[in-house]
């Protein structure tokens, strides 16, 4: 059904024993405009696709109903994975990858529906107009009513094959996303944090809501971030408790322009306009040509046609609305929140978070804050504070953001053209609609690099950095990303300076004429899979696969690790059970690095010995490999450190 591509080679040979050679240390990357993900055919169900070091293991389409709607985030309890969908969340079973089943795909229309979950409790995001308290389809087509929902919607999932829809609770700017906050120190409730990026509700629809005043107003929605606080005990009782002011002091933050392909792309719609008699004006902001949009257009001919007594506009009527769509468009662009509070430099009221990600074992969350990266403390869950912000002219749109393990870095990631654009053509700049990832020094982050995937996608490609999480590979930090239909990217950030993809899968657009939403929304690693929610199709379920940039120690050793439950937006202290995958997986990490080749191939043939030994014969076979840690020690002290650790760790207790 699938038109495959040549993969890597994979070095089995080299992997397949423990006392074997670590691959050789990667070759330099390849140039994008040679990448072999370029130009696939494309295709909804039957486009060309390109794996590099992954396979992948099931294609779940999406159920009837949800097919065809929007696929967003994703979350996982247990066996199963709560995929996100605009129609409502949709239930899978994946304790066998390679046959997702579908457990139920439940109706509860709203937009982005992305979930989280917290043992017994799902919560899903609800901020388009559409939603509706009932959950039931429809809408409300009141400009003013207690029946829509824009807020964070609480299940009960003790039975997931019937979520009992217990709280809904309504916020001042609904819900475009949301951050579950599990506090160290309060085990009686859970928290969250809510990012909700359209226009502030009318007091009307929603008591408290003052979107009319000024955000240095202590009574202001504007620039706050709101905060949920769900009792355990009684979960429908849950209720906004603060409104956080993490915006005070920011200024506006810099913007680039167009890009190269940008500006072809604009020539031609330009020229096809004129060419059809569109209608065309100049940008107030820019002060360049641009397509003036239908919305603006079609009320100005309608009002005309009315005024001469007819039901549809003619040519006079376009002729006459001609001089009349500039002012329209400078009302339009004055309408709209300015780059700044009244050419202050202030940052813009109508501000506001992306996505949060809290890293509860550190009291530390990243916000991704439109014009903003954030550094906050969340040492108390009601009250965060900020440590240290950062701006960059390459970032269009600060949308996520991802720890390192140890806290030492954080990656964050730029969705520029929103995720609808196609943003990784040849004309677009490496570093623009890319991560940025910096060190935290002191508690302030320090600027190291920029990652954007090394291919070239086609204009008919939303394509742009989007979610993903860290793979629990030890000793290194790699990353999965989505990257809409980029597809998803797995690249190493251990040195910041230098991030390097290692693996890839990839698939032709949906449609080879027209851009058509597609691709990975969200992409994260849980208990050995890489699950991936495709917008248009369904969700993708793939494995690593061992290469010159992973050996197949450290695919095991990464697979020891289990979790319970995962929301990556709650970003999980990753800790290793004792194991054998563990320490040779550290022991091919020294080889790759070019450590001293005897001390490794002694350390292989101790830790061989001690595999196969029991009790004190194995302590005393440990023993020695621990002694042998230290010769690799010259090369590389810290993860010869690691090596010890993990192998004083397999060591059985003295009786």
């Amino acid at each position: 059904m699938y038109e495959s591509f040549s993969r890597r080679a994979l070095m089995a040979a080299t992997l397949a024993g423990l006392a074997a050679c670590a691959p050789a240390k990667p070759s330099t990357a390849p140039s994008p405009a040679a990448d072999p993900r370029n130009n696939l055919k494309a295709g909804l169900f039957d486009a060309a696709e390109y794996t590099s070091n992954l396979k992948v293991v099931s294609k779940a389409v999406s159920p009837k109903g949800f097919l065809g709607i929007t696929n967003s985030d994703l979350a996982f309890t247990g066996k199963y994975v709560i995929q996100g969908n605009y129609n409502g969340p949709v239930v899978w079973d994946i304790s066998n990858p390679a046959k997702p089943e579908l457990v139920v795909a439940y109706e509860c229309p709203a937009s982005q529906n992305d979930v989280s979950v917290y043992k017994n409790l799902m919560f899903m995001s609800a901020e388009a107009q559409n939603g509706r308290i009932d959950c039931k389809p429809g809408g409300v087509r009141e400009a003013v009513s207690k029946e829509r929902m824009r807020g964070v919607r609480i299940f009960d999932i003790s039975n997931i094959k019937e979520p009992k829809l217990v709280a809904n609770v309504q916020t001042c700017r609904g819900s475009h996303t949301h951050t579950v906050l599990e506090d160290p120190k309060d085990r009686a409730n859970v928290y969250i944090y809510v990012s909700g990026s359209s226009g502030i509700r009318s007091s009307a629809e929603l008591e408290g809501c003052a979107g009319d005043v000024a955000s240095n107003d202590p009574n202001s929605s504007r620039l706050r971030i709101e905060i949920i606080k769900v009792p355990l005990a009684d979960p429908s009782k849950a209720a906004v408790v603060g409104r956080a002011a993490i915006f005070t002091g920011l200024t506006e933050n810099p913007r680039h322009g167009l890009s190269d392909a940008d500006k072809a792309e604009q020539v031609a719609q330009l020229a096809r306009a004129r060419a059809a008699g569109g209608f065309i004006a100049k940008n107030p902001q820019s002060g360049l040509d641009q397509v003036v949009p239908p919305q603006l257009v079609r009320p100005l001919l309608d009002s005309l046609a009315r005024a001469r007594g007819a039901s549809a506009p003619n040519a006079a009527d376009s002729a006459a609305a001609r001089p009349l769509v500039q002012a329209a468009l400078n009302r339009m662009f004055g309408q709209a929140a300015g780059p700044s509070a009244a050419g202050t430099g202030a940052i813009s009221e109508r501000s506001q978070c992306h996505d949060i990600t809290v890293y509860p074992a550190l009291g530390l969350a990243g916000g991704a804050c439109e014009g903003h990266g954030l550094l906050l403390d969340i040492s108390n869950p009601v009250n965060p504070v900020r440590l240290d912000a950062v701006a960059d002219s390459n970032f269009a749109y600060w949308h996520s953001a991802t720890f390192s393990n140890d806290g030492s870095k954080i990656l964050f990631s730029d969705e520029w053209g929103g995720g609808g654009a196609p943003k990784c053509r040849a004309g677009d700049k490496p570093e623009w609609g890319a991560n940025a990832i910096f060190e935290i020094v002191n508690k302030k982050m320090v600027f190291k690099s920029y990652y954007k995937i090394p291919t070239y996608q086609s204009s008919n490609e939303n394509c742009v950095a989007h979610n993903g999480s860290l793979i629990p590979i030890p000793g290194r930090d790699v990353m999965v990303q989505a990257w809409y239909q980029g597809g998803i990217s797995v690249f190493d950030w251990t040195d910041p300076t230098a991030p390097k993809e290692i693996a890839s899968f990839d698939r032709g657009p949906v449609d080879s004429t027209r851009m058509v939403s597609g691709g990975s929304w969200s992409v994260y690693w849980y208990n050995g899979s890489i699950v991936s929610s495709e917008i248009a199709r369904g969700m993708d379920v793939a494995e690593l696969v061992p290469s010159q940039y992973l050996s197949q120690n450290e695919i095991d050793a990464a697979n020891t690790v289990k979790w319970s439950e995962l929301n990556a937006q709650g970003q999980p202290k990753i800790s290793w059970p004792p194991s054998f995958a563990l320490a040779k997986a550290y022991t091919d990490q020294l080889e790759r690095k070019g450590c001293a080749a005897g001390a490794v191939s002694t350390l292989r043939a101790q830790i061989g010995a001690a595999e196969k030994a029991n009790g004190a014969a194995r302590n005393t076979a440990l023993t020695a490999a621990v002694a042998a840690a230290e010769g690799a020690k010259g090369c590389d002290a810290p993860k010869s450190d690691l090596l010890k650790q993990a192998l004083q760790s397999l060591m059985a207790p003295a009786m």
